[in-house]
């Protein structure tokens, strides 16, 4: 199987049958599938929909150089990264990070380095519609809620 290596952002719904296919493969024995969605309830205010946006450049570099840390960290390692900008909607999927290897703990481990990494170091803002009416930016790392 050839390595696998892709991260990307789009603004169209992330085609999650698409990036699983990207990672399989016969050699493959586990995919671990982390995909994040829009909640409509963060910090005690009801949320109808979240807008994205980035600096696409330096964030897709910025993930891209996080996926090569775990990529090279857990040889055998098969990624695919989609993150999503524009306005999402409750329950639409704003990332997915798909990992495959031949045995389940280096898949998994490397879902959680990735969304964690992520949230801390790639520019991606998120501007919060809520129920009210009101929007406000919000700091991925800085809730008071569990993650």
């Amino acid at each position: 199987m050839a390595p696998v290596l892709y991260v990307g952002m789009v603004d169209e719904p992330i085609d999650v049958p698409a990036l699983i296919a990207r990672v399989s493969g016969s050699s493959i024995g586990a995919i671990s599938l982390f995909l994040g969605t829009v909640r409509d309830v963060n910090d005690g205010r009801a949320v109808t929909g979240i807008e994205y946006s980035a600096y696409r450049t330096m964030a897709v570099q910025e993930l891209r150089t996080i996926a090569s840390e775990v990529y090279l960290a857990s040889p055998g390692l098969q990624l695919a990264i989609e993150h999503r900008l524009g306005v999402l909607q409750v329950t639409d999927v704003s990332v997915a990070i798909v990992a495959s290897h031949a045995r389940r703990t280096p898949a998994l481990d490397a879902t959680r380095a990735i969304i964690e990494a992520l949230k801390k170091r790639v520019p991606i803002w998120k501007l919060e519609h809520y129920a009210d009416g009101e929007r406000a930016w919000v700091d991925p790392t800085g809730s008071s809620a569990l993650r």
